[in-house]
């Protein structure tokens, strides 16, 4: 980390309790920033105090969206060890969506290394109680000021920090989610595959559709057929009917979740049957009717999974598990926020420790 800068704030935030944390409402003292321009690539990779930036009203990312970010998390285990989850494949997933937009992309290890070097400064803000985090925000922008759709010749990266508190204040919740055959999330062939912001600004007019009617999430269908469940919400889709566990395969419109991996690999080492194929509304619907459909959950970085306690179609409601938290879905929780404190066994190297 000897060719990062590093210039320390001299005026820092109050800290808030654990207590008091939400999502995504509190950022820390520094931020990450490294530049790219046409002939020299990315370069001066540096810390500095947590700032806005001044940025021209022609610059590319305002007007055409050549934006593209991930989400990781930070925990401080009760051994006081701050430890990354699958760093490594989020760092892999920034890249597979610069290429997607014709963002040049940065050596994995410099992504990797900014990790480090930002927390490493704010590490007093990965809180401690368990269940709370510190979620890391890398983004790349388009920062070329010009006006026309073409990739830009100039770009910015930066990172910044959130700490957070727990996504299930009280243990896990059920949600209720509608599915909608009305909108769509993405096509194959689209976008869908990479964590663009387009993705997100497109998603939120059904979502708020179906918070009027009274539910959390929508269960996305395919964007074709409009019949395969796709993702819910902004998560991977997950369902259990019978003994077998079945999530739609990364087929191209579908985003390449790190945690749906990592629960797919603790389900198979569970020897339990775990599926990537598609699987329609209908054979839910007809699960349900005939007593098969045991859970269904959503997995992703936020919540590690989210129990689906009813699902809406079509006017019919539909209730899974009596509407409680599915055994499978608690202990693939449970398995997973042990490893990401450091309370069992990471015999699959997901953390990294921060050094």
């Amino acid at each position: 980390m000897s060719s990062i800068a590093v210039n320390r704030s001299t005026s820092l935030k109050p800290r808030p309790s654990d207590d008091q944390l939400q999502f995504g409402t509190v950022f820390t003292d520094h931020m990450f920033v490294m530049d790219y321009s046409e002939g020299k690539g990315w370069h001066d990779p540096r810390v500095q105090p947590y700032q806005p930036f001044a940025m021209d009203p022609a610059t590319a990312v305002l007007h055409y969206a050549q934006a593209v970010f991930d989400g990781c998390k930070a925990y401080r285990g009760g051994d006081g060890v701050i430890r990354f989850f699958r760093a490594e494949k989020h760092a892999e997933r920034l890249n597979q969506s610069c290429e997607r937009l014709c963002i040049p992309q940065l050596d994995p290890a410099m992504i990797l290394e900014s990790f480090q070097a930002l927390v490493k400064v704010d590490q007093d803000w990965v809180p401690r109680k368990r269940g709370t985090s510190l979620y890391l925000r890398p983004t790349v922008i388009a920062a070329e000021p010009f006006l026309g759709v073409r990739p830009a010749k100039s770009y910015l990266y930066f990172l910044i920090l959130s700490p957070v508190g727990p996504y299930y204040a009280e243990g896990i919740n059920p949600v209720k989610i509608l599915a909608t055959d009305t909108y769509v999330r993405a096509v194959k062939g689209g976008t869908g595959a990479v964590k663009t912001a387009g993705n997100y600004a497109a998603s939120i007019y059904a979502a708020e559709e179906a918070k009027h009617q009274g539910y959390t999430q929508v269960l996305w269908l395919d964007g074709v057929e409009h019949k395969y469940l796709d993702e819910v919400g902004t998560m991977n889709i997950m369902v259990k009917i019978g003994d077998e566990v079945i999530t739609p395969p990364l087929s191209g419109s579908i985003l390449p979740g790190v945690t749906r991996d990592s629960i797919l690999s603790l389900c198979r080492d569970w020897g339990l049957k775990a599926s990537e194929r598609q699987i329609s509304i209908d054979e839910v619907v007809a699960a349900a009717r005939g007593g098969t459909l045991a859970e269904m959950w959503g997995t992703g970085t936020a919540a590690v999974v989210s129990p689906v306690g009813e699902l809406g179609y079509k006017g019919e409601k539909i209730i899974i598990n009596q509407g409680k938290t599915g055994p499978l879905t608690q202990k693939l929780y449970d398995a997973i926020v042990a490893i990401q404190y450091g309370e069992t066994n990471d015999a699959k190297g997901w953390m990294s420790v921060l050094r």
